[in-house]
């Protein structure tokens, strides 16, 4: 009994070395992303612009985020490294499509768990649709917000009006002296050791390739570490939040995202307890809205890390932000707009469940095959303009 009682009062505490491992791996992602804003400058110059030349049709920046999302399968990852790229010259009008396609792309993850219940017709079609319910808002948020940014540039101006906000004020340095640079400054300077021997742009074709590895090893383990210390928590968080409305959705799908730095892992977590039952999947869609903003977090924190060209950093983390702070307000907050994902993610599943091959088409053609062929046909169509 005595020992009973001293198992209850004595809660499990995550070990000080798993918090400093999370603290460590924070470090090394802004080490990660200036180290490539610092690269691309090097590498590019005054040529920024050319380099991505390839992009300036914002379909095929939409294409690029969606297919390098998809392949890495962590949109994290990709907004960090756009985040990198636009603060060394890349400019956040080219960058725009491509953080759009990364919302698209991070979905593939969890319709790839759904297919764990493949066995089972009936859970099948619920985990299905609880995964493609992610798909098909992420799909109408870039078919109304695309054709809106390109004619008005709206969340680019707004991105724009908060990053100048934010950096009027001393928030990253103190009385002129910058936190944030002093702790890269060293990095960078023995990175510049180990690289003077490299000829231009080949050295700054180095810094990207050891900055796009870091940000890689950094966000895999963090994950990992967050996993152990409150993925337990998370799960609990998820459950209690159950029933209990659209806003505690929404809030829920959010915290659990920005804890466990990954909508990847948010996802996958309701798509079993919708598989099974536990969720129907108008429980299931608040959820995902809340994993679309919390992963802006990641693009927030890396904006901190940049060296030279802060404001355009902060600003394109700004406009992932706010374009899914915006689909959710509006598409979540539109009845028949709202309606939209439910009906398709419900019409697929059934499909789906019924064929049962059909779910692999999708995947391949939605993430990867389409992707490919209009990029193809955009690269074409540019060559003949050229021409």
């Amino acid at each position: 009994m005595e020992n009973a009682t001293t198992d209850r009062a004595t809660p499990n505490k995550t070990p000080a070395y798993i918090w400093i491992g999370i603290i460590a791996l924070v470090y090394l992602l802004i080490v990660a992303v200036g180290i490539i804003s610092y690269g691309f400058k090097l590498a590019a110059g005054d040529r920024a612009t050319e380099l991505f030349q390839f992009a300036t049709n914002p379909l095929a920046g939409l294409i690029v985020g969606t297919l390098t999302t998809a392949l890495i399968q962590s949109s994290s990852t990709v907004t960090s490294i756009i985040v990198g790229l636009v603060a060394g010259g890349l400019p956040v009008t080219i960058a725009v499509p491509m953080v759009m396609g990364a919302n698209i792309g991070t979905t593939i993850t969890n319709t790839v768990v759904s297919l764990g219940h493949i066995r089972n017709a009936e859970e099948f079609r619920s985990a299905f649709a609880a995964a493609t319910i992610h798909d098909f808002f992420n799909l109408t948020c870039v078919l109304i917000f695309l054709p809106l940014e390109i004619t008005t540039h709206f969340l680019e101006k707004i991105a724009s009006f908060f990053s100048n906000l934010l950096f009027s004020n001393t928030f990253i340095g103190f009385n002129g002296f910058d936190f944030i640079q002093a702790a890269i400054l060293p990095i960078i300077n023995l990175l510049k050791l180990v690289t003077h021997s490299f000829l231009p742009p080949f050295d700054g074709i180095a810094f990207i390739t050891i900055g796009v590895i870091l940000i890689f090893v950094s966000i895999l383990y963090i994950g990992k570490l967050l996993k152990l210390a409150i993925v337990g928590q998370a799960k609990t968080l998820l459950r209690s939040a159950i029933g209990r409305g659209s806003l505690m959705g929404i809030f829920s799908g959010m915290l659990v995202t920005m804890l466990v730095q990954s909508s990847s892992t948010t996802t996958s977590l309701i798509v079993p307890l919708a598989g099974t039952g536990l969720l129907t999947l108008e429980e299931v869609y608040p959820f995902t809205l809340g994993a679309n903003i919390g992963t802006c977090i990641t693009a927030l924190i890396a904006a901190t890390a940049v060296l030279n060209n802060h404001l355009a950093a902060m600003q394109i983390a700004m406009v992932h932000l706010f374009f899914n702070v915006s689909g959710v307000t509006l598409i979540y907050g539109t009845p028949f707009l709202r309606q939209l994902p439910i009906l398709a993610a419900q019409t697929l599943a059934k499909v789906a469940s019924d064929r049962k091959y059909l779910a692999f088409v999708y995947i391949i053609s939605v993430f990867f095959l389409i992707p490919v062929i209009l990029l193809e046909l955009t690269s074409m169509r540019s060559q003949m303009i050229d021409f």
